[in-house]
């Protein structure tokens, strides 16, 4: 069930009348970590939807039945796991576009040795510190979303983002997840590879390159 802060970001969307970017993030992380990208993309003219991810059921379902009261079709953006369901939603014909960075389902708790090695590993140690305090959830347990349908005809076009540091989800498995998409006859499927990036990319100082790759994917089949 969608909370009450949840539902009014759904309201607010609707009263402007503007497309809405729902992202979507990754359970080891806090919503809040969107808060740099809401602003970029809301200065481009969308409108920004940040929920938080469900504390409990199936999170694809949590995700769609917000998506289910917005009066336009969003654009989603998703990272890790987070990426995984914004897939998931966009094979079920949620979504105007799709991009999905370093998609990949995760679970247990997440120490800040396995952060550093495994998420915040192209970064400084100060930088990474940093980014584990703000952002990083201890002890995330994330559902395991099911249901990935790559050759939907509603699908919309979809942007997978890798990172060339990426140890959690490297390139062989990004390409992997393109593979599957690119399947689908009925819309454009990309995937470009990040120099230099890490998994932290959606947060670390970095940031900024990333946001702008997916800005610029969804305003070639959007108009905000």
């Amino acid at each position: 069930m969608p909370s009450a802060y949840d539902l009014d970001q759904v309201r607010h969307a609707n009263a402007t009348g503007r497309v809405p970017v729902v992202f979507v993030h990754d359970p080891w992380l806090l919503a809040e970590s969107w808060e740099p990208w809401a602003e970029v993309f809301g200065q481009a003219g969308f409108v920004p939807v940040i929920p938080a991810w469900p504390e409990d059921g199936e999170p694809a379902g949590h995700f769609a039945a917000l998506i289910g009261g917005l009066v336009r079709r969003p654009a989603l953006v998703g990272h890790a796991a987070g990426g995984l369901v914004a897939q998931i939603l966009a094979g079920r014909g949620l979504a105007c576009a799709c991009v999905a960075i370093s998609p990949a389902p995760f679970r247990g708790a997440l120490t800040y040795g396995r952060f550093r090695h495994a998420v915040a590993n192209a970064v400084g140690e100060e930088e990474a510190r940093r980014l584990y305090e703000t952002y990083a959830v201890r002890a995330a347990e994330a559902g395991e979303p099911t249901g990935l349908d790559g050759t939907a005809p509603d699908r919309g076009p979809l942007l997978l983002v890798a990172g060339e540091s990426d140890r959690t989800v490297p390139w062989a498995a990004a390409h992997a997840a393109y593979l599957w998409q690119a399947r689908n006859r009925h819309h454009l499927t990309e995937i470009v590879e990040l120099p230099g990036r890490g998994h932290s990319m959606t947060v670390d100082s970095g940031w900024r390159e990333v946001c702008g790759t997916a800005l610029t994917f969804v305003e070639r089949f959007v108009d905000p």
